[in-house]
C-alpha cells in the first residue's frame, strides 16, 4: 500500500470529507424514506430512495449478484491506484483534487455495496416526464472528479504547446 506522505494529507482529508458527506446523506435517506418512496421538492427535482445493484445508469443491475463483488474489486483497485498517484503527484492541484473526488465517491459507493449489497441513490432530476437516473453524493463527486481530470489534461496539453 502507498505510504501516506504529509503532502498527500490535504487530498486524503478532502476524500474523507466527501466520503463522510456521502454516507451522512445516505443515512438520512435510509432513516426518512422507504425503498421506492419519493418526495417532490420542485417541478424538476425529487428526493427518492432507490437501490442500485449495478453501476452507473444501473449497468449490470440485473446480474445475479456477482456484480457486487466485481464493482467492489474495481473500487479497491482504483483506491490503490489513486493513493499511488496522489503520492506521486502531490503538487498538481487540479489533478489531485480530481483524484480526491473520485476516491471519496468510489469508497462511499463501495461501502454501500459491502454493507447493503447495493448503492443507495436519492437525487432524482426530471423534466416533462423524463427522469435522469437517480444518483447520490458519491456519484456527483466521481463525475466532478472525472470532469476535472479531463480539464487537467486539456490544460496540460495546452501548456506543452
Amino acid at each position: 500500500m502507498a505510504k501516506v506522505s504529509k503532502s498527500m494529507l490535504p487530498w486524503l482529508v478532502l476524500a474523507l470529507l466527501i466520503f463522510m458527506l456521502d454516507q451522512l446523506t445516505k443515512v438520512l435517506i435510509l432513516g426518512s424514506f422507504e425503498h421506492g418512496q419519493a418526495r417532490t421538492l420542485s417541478s424538476f427535482f425529487n428526493l427518492v430512495r432507490v437501490h442500485n445493484s449495478g453501476a452507473a445508469f444501473s449497468f449490470l443491475a440485473g446480474a445475479s449478484g456477482w456484480q457486487r463483488w466485481f464493482f467492489t474489486a474495481i473500487a479497491a483497485a482504483a483506491t490503490l491506484l489513486i493513493l499511488y498517484l496522489l503520492r506521486s503527484h502531490p503538487t498538481q492541484k487540479l489533478f489531485c483534487f480530481a483524484l480526491s473526488c473520485i476516491l471519496g465517491g468510489a469508497v462511499g459507493n463501495a461501502i454501500d455495496r459491502l454493507v447493503h449489497g447495493h448503492v443507495i441513490d436519492f437525487l432524482d432530476f426530471h423534466w416533462a416526464g423524463w427522469h435522469f437516473p437517480a444518483f447520490n453524493v458519491a456519484d456527483s463527486a466521481i463525475t466532478l472528479g472525472a470532469a476535472c481530470l479531463i480539464l487537467d489534461e486539456l490544460l496540460r496539453v495546452r501548456r506543452s504547446r
